[in-house]
């Protein structure tokens, strides 16, 4: 298990998964939200030295989305997948694909559970085909992608708060 701040990442040897824990200084409703709304989720994504573009973007169930994220090197990287469910503020199931490996697609369960003084968790449970798949996505940086996002998507919420 690797801790980073608040961020806990668990991928068991052998195991196709990889699962997620965070916690959020914001109500349940605000990080629902930011994974939702195309504006917001634009702002948090991904690690800070890329821009995020949204292609598109209809979050309801059956709804799907692409984004490309572009740095000043000249590098672009563009994901795209389904989502299955969505019911707010508690729960997210999507397909996440990067398009740079094609065929290679996870389904993410995310619950976003409440906590006291107006806090979240949010955890996340990644399915993914193979775990060489798996790690795969764990060994091009995953895990470092996702904590800076997360911090990004910590300081979008106290900045609209």
């Amino acid at each position: 298990m690797t801790t980073t701040k608040t961020t806990q990442v668990s991928a068991e040897p052998g195991l196709p998964f990889v699962d997620v824990v965070r916690e959020f200084n914001a109500p349940a409703e605000r990080v629902y939200r930011a994974h939702v709304d195309p504006e917001l989720f634009s702002q948090w994504i991904g690690p800070r030295r890329y821009a995020t573009t949204i292609d598109r973007f209809d979050a309801r169930s059956g709804g799907s989305y692409r984004f490309v994220q572009s740095g000043e090197d000249g590098l672009t990287f563009a994901f795209h997948g389904s989502f299955h469910e969505l019911t707010e503020p508690r729960r997210m199931v999507q397909t996440f694909e990067f398009e740079g490996a094609p065929g290679h697609v996870s389904l993410d369960a995310a619950e976003i559970e409440a906590l006291e003084d107006g806090r979240c968790r949010l955890t996340v449970h990644s399915t993914f085909q193979s775990v060489a798949a798996r790690d795969a996505m764990l060994e091009a940086g995953m895990t470092d992608g996702m904590n800076e996002g997360y911090e990004r998507l910590d300081e979008l919420l106290e900045r609209e708060a």
